[in-house]
């Protein structure tokens, strides 16, 4: 089990939970310093002996009195609301994306079933053969799965997907052009031949060469609280 952690990923986790020591030390009175040293104890005697039972005891007793000292540290309360303030921000920011333009003949024809429903719990995908039609949804915790190659796009279509935590994951026909913006709070983004492994609370415009002079087109507009997004060619 804890094999499959490597040593940079440790490192990052103590450098942090140092980086929270000192905070908690330096800005509030640091009452939860003894129960969480003794905790961490706990945790690192019990991983030494994780192969006996008292081990095992020993050290899921120690990780879980660790992240109750942890969330009751002021500084983490502190960080998490600002990461609450940080996603209300983005997300009333990005609901004021313009609507996608509705044209006569849409007007005149009835409309077809939502793509994706809203959502605030478990996986969502597309089905195998769908009616194309806009998708403007906001999501709780799940994964969300769009297939373009099960439908017929017309020559602008619009994805607009505000979601909460999870992977986002958009597969895209070779002949087609796509326009994607994505902010996220905590997450990665995969976007083609684009890759970046850390985002934090950041931005990401990408345009492939001949978007808005090749159809279809598919403009993308994400915003993720903690997830990834994930855009590929099919």
């Amino acid at each position: 089990m804890f094999e499959k952690i490597g040593t940079d990923t440790i490192n990052k986790l103590l450098l942090v939970l140092a980086v929270f020591l000192a905070a908690e030390i330096i800005f509030f009175d640091g009452d939860n310093l003894f129960s969480l040293l003794f905790s961490g104890l706990l945790v690192y005697f019990g991983h030494r002996s994780y192969g006996r039972t008292f081990g095992k005891v020993l050290f899921w007793v120690g990780l879980v009195s660790l992240i109750m000292a942890i969330l009751s540290m002021a500084i983490v309360r502190f960080l998490l609301f600002i990461l609450l303030v940080l996603f209300l921000y983005n997300y009333f920011h990005s609901s004021k994306q313009p609507d996608p333009p509705v044209f006569p003949e849409q007007m005149a024809s009835p409309s077809p079933e939502p793509v994706l429903e809203q959502k605030a719990w478990g996986d969502q995908s597309t089905p195998e053969a769908y009616a194309w039609n806009d998708i403007n949804i906001h999501g709780g915790i799940g994964d969300r799965t769009i297939d373009l190659s099960r439908t017929v796009l017309p020559e602008k279509a619009l994805i607009s997907i505000r979601h909460l935590v999870g992977t986002i994951t958009i597969y895209v026909p070779y002949e087609t052009e796509v326009v994607v913006h994505h902010s996220s709070l905590i997450g990665r983004a995969s976007i083609f031949d684009f890759h970046s492994n850390n985002l934090w609370n950041q931005t990401i415009h990408y345009q492939t060469e001949q978007y808005g002079t090749k159809t279809p087109g598919v403009r993308i507009v994400t915003s993720i609280l903690s997830g990834d997004i994930e855009v590929k060619r099919i």
